[in-house]
């Protein structure tokens, strides 16, 4: 069993409440648009960090963390980029790759907008954690956190703070 703490778009940020939000989580992910390598560093080096740059990220970031990172997480294959789109309107590449790799699990950042749903047609969940840092339209900064327990994907919780 896995406790994953999820973020995106922290663009340079830490919030302090992250801390303290995945202080039980095992490992924690980020979508993209770290900002720089040393936010990266410091996530990494409160938890193991998976992550994947965005279109912000620097040359830094993008020699150290890929575009795309398919892997399994106990019995789930997990898809997470940045910019993918959500069910019905994939990025064409996207698409191709999910129909390829057949995750059980699809992460994307980039819209700054909190979206859990449920894939029927590929039969996937797509996280898109929303906006962890302070750049953007958005009104509220959303971490998720979740288990993933063998094949199942449980416990998903939203933690919000206002900017």
């Amino acid at each position: 069993m896995k406790r994953i703490g999820l973020i995106s778009d922290t663009h340079t940020f830490i919030h302090p409440g992250l801390f303290n939000s995945f202080k039980e989580c095992d490992e924690i992910w980020h979508a993209g648009d770290i900002g720089n390598i040393e936010t990266a560093d410091n996530l990494a080096a409160f938890k193991p960090l998976r992550a994947v740059y965005g279109n912000i990220d620097s040359h830094q970031v993008r020699v150290v963390y890929p575009e795309f990172q398919i892997f399994r997480c106990e019995g789930v294959k997990v898809l997470m980029t940045h910019i993918g789109g959500y069910p019905g309107r994939y990025q064409p590449l996207i698409r191709n790759l999910i129909v390829k790799e057949k995750p059980g699990l699809f992460i994307s950042g980039h819209s700054h907008i909190l979206k859990v749903i449920y894939d029927n047609k590929y039969q996937l969940l797509h996280i898109n954690p929303g906006a962890a840092g302070k750049s953007g339209l958005h009104q509220v900064i959303t971490f998720v956190r979740f288990t993933i327990d063998g094949k199942q994907i449980k416990d998903l919780e939203i933690v919000e703070f206002q900017r």
